[in-house]
């Protein structure tokens, strides 16, 4: 009768409801993926917008790492004139040792080192716009841009108590009555075609550029109140390598040039050895 075609009905019924109760819970029915539900978006955010947030976080994060990295341990600097050639480069991208003066370490003869010039070189420092300043510093931190107009390259000549003299009859610049051979000077250039004799204050530094002609350097601010040195705890750090353009790859060259240079007593006379390269 009827009776027994509903009854069978209403299993087939029940049968393919449990089955698909079982699918649903299991995952394996039809439809189903690997069990797993697709992740709902965030607060009804496009998935987009997700990714391009996600990126941009990585990002910031990435410049603030280079941000640190280059205050404190390496930072490319811009070299934006030529009073350092041959050795650097307009356009070179160096990169100045921050760590090399941190432990009780202090400049040596012969050294390539980026410091800040105020007070020496600068008397006063530059004051602009601190957005486009806040900015421009962060684009030269990362050698984006060119250094601040306080911030100089030289090689040290003279440290603290040395007596720095140009020049003796052959033309050269005698460091404690030693002349040296700045094998490192432009080919053409003289050691210096200004006179001078000075004896280096105590914590401060006789700079000069590898390319005399071109090169504005303690020479010139002899008679301003800083007297031409440059305060040992102005440096910045020392140039180490040259990190651009890829054909330059190399580090900045060192030199022997003030290895017989013995320390200067005051008293006409000179003991010790130099701590320039050796």
């Amino acid at each position: 009768m009827d009776t027994e075609a509903q009854h069978t009905e209403r299993g087939r019924s029940s049968g393919e409801e449990e089955r698909s109760r079982s699918a649903r819970v299991s995952g394996t029915g039809p439809g189903a993926s690997d069990g797993t539900e697709a992740p709902e978006e965030e607060a009804g955010e496009p998935s987009g917008f997700l990714t391009w947030r996600r990126t941009g976080a990585i990002g910031l994060a990435c410049v603030v790492f280079l941000l640190l990295f280059s205050h404190f341990v390496l930072q490319p600097f811009l070299v934006p004139s030529s009073s350092m050639e041959p050795t650097l480069q307009i356009g070179d991208r160096i990169l100045v040792n921050k760590l090399a003066y941190r432990f009780g370490s202090e400049p040596r003869r012969g050294d390539v080192v980026v410091f800040d010039g105020t007070g020496s070189f600068v008397q006063e420092e530059t004051t602009g716009n601190p957005v486009t300043g806040l900015l421009h510093d962060a684009a030269a931190a990362l050698g984006l841009a060119e250094p601040d107009e306080t911030d100089f390259v030289k090689r040290v000549i003279g440290t603290g108590g040395d007596r720095v003299v140009c020049c003796d009859k052959d033309g050269r610049i005698t460091v404690n009555g030693v002349p040296v051979r700045e094998q490192y000077v432009m080919l053409g250039d003289q050691p210096s075609s200004v006179p001078f004799d000075i004896v280096v204050p105590d914590g401060t530094l006789w700079v000069m550029g590898d390319h005399r002609s071109q090169s504005s350097d303690s020479r010139d601010h002899l008679g301003q109140p800083g007297g031409g040195v440059v305060p040992v705890d102005k440096v910045v750090g020392r140039a180490d390598w040259i990190g651009w353009p890829f054909g330059r790859w190399s580090t900045v060259p060192e030199t022997d040039a003030f290895a017989s240079v013995p320390q200067w007593t005051g008293g006409g006379h000179a003991t010790g050895r130099g701590r320039g390269h050796g």
